[in-house]
């Protein structure tokens, strides 16, 4: 996880972020000075022929593909808004699909696959982890094809634990993801158990009833679990809630906008 491995570009002057983990696929977590600019415009940026894939994120753990997407709008099925389908991670099928989500604080998690070139982009809210969409794309990966230690997990800019308070409730209920359910039957056992974690991803808050919630330390734990080796997750030194000059943040501004991470598949 060294922040070394971060990198800043620019693009028509304006800066985002890529991974040397990922430095095969072309990808880049774009900043809030990219605003309004769209997927269909930031693809220049990556790779002007791709075809680009993007969903209406719920803030639950439905992962879809494009053929699914393809499939769904054939019968009707997209959202009127937007022409959208309701997900919140997207993996790809092929070379040069270009799959993006877009966050505020929630986290940007990118994967790719070493061996088979293909690719996942996810969006991990607090909802989202508590329910597992980054194991669920993970698993869609497999199912593909992919095999554990071919994968490649980058995490983009998001809120940082030391800032983020949330109710006891919530920390309970993301926290819980990563620990067996036969394990603590209570709100409290959770919250211990998840206390005495090395470096826990619940720390104190002074206030009654919060505790503060380091999302990315939990998909991290999670990938870790299913035996994803620490060498094979990068996680970016970059808080969005602490950083205005660069990233929107909701907790911070209360403004629904935000900044795309995206990632083009390569050939097998």
């Amino acid at each position: 996880m060294d922040s070394n491995i971060w990198h800043w570009h620019r693009w028509e002057g304006l800066p985002y972020l890529t991974c040397s983990l990922l430095e095969p696929w072309s990808h880049g977590f774009f900043t809030s000075l990219f605003s309004p600019r769209t997927p269909l415009e930031l693809v220049e940026v990556l790779q002007p022929e791709a075809e680009v894939y993007r969903v209406k994120q719920v803030h639950g753990n439905t992962v879809l593909t494009p053929s699914m997407i393809g499939a769904a709008m054939a019968e009707g099925k997209e959202e009127q808004e937007g022409g959208l389908l309701p997900a919140d991670g997207l993996v790809t099928e092929q070379a040069n699909q270009a799959i993006w989500v877009c966050s505020a604080d929630c986290t940007p998690v990118l994967i790719a696959d070493r061996h088979t070139g293909q690719v996942a982009a996810i969006h991990a809210g607090w909802r989202g982890t508590a329910s597992k969409i980054v194991p669920e794309a993970i698993a869609q990966l497999v199912a593909a094809g992919s095999k554990l230690e071919n994968l490649l997990v980058a995490m983009g800019p998001a809120i940082s634990g030391e800032v983020y308070q949330v109710s006891v409730d919530v920390g309970v209920e993301v926290g819980a993801s990563i620990i067996p359910a036969n394990v603590a039957h209570s709100h409290q056992a959770i919250l211990d158990i998840l206390q005495e974690l090395p470096d826990s991803p619940i720390l104190p808050d002074p206030e009654v009833d919060k505790v503060r919630l380091d999302v990315r330390k939990v998909n991290a734990i999670q990938l870790a679990q299913l035996g994803i080796k620490e060498e094979q997750i990068a996680i970016a030194p970059h808080c969005t809630y602490q950083e205005p000059d660069k990233f929107f943040s909701y907790r911070r501004s209360q403004l629904k906008k935000v900044q795309w991470s995206g990632i083009v598949s390569l050939h097998e």
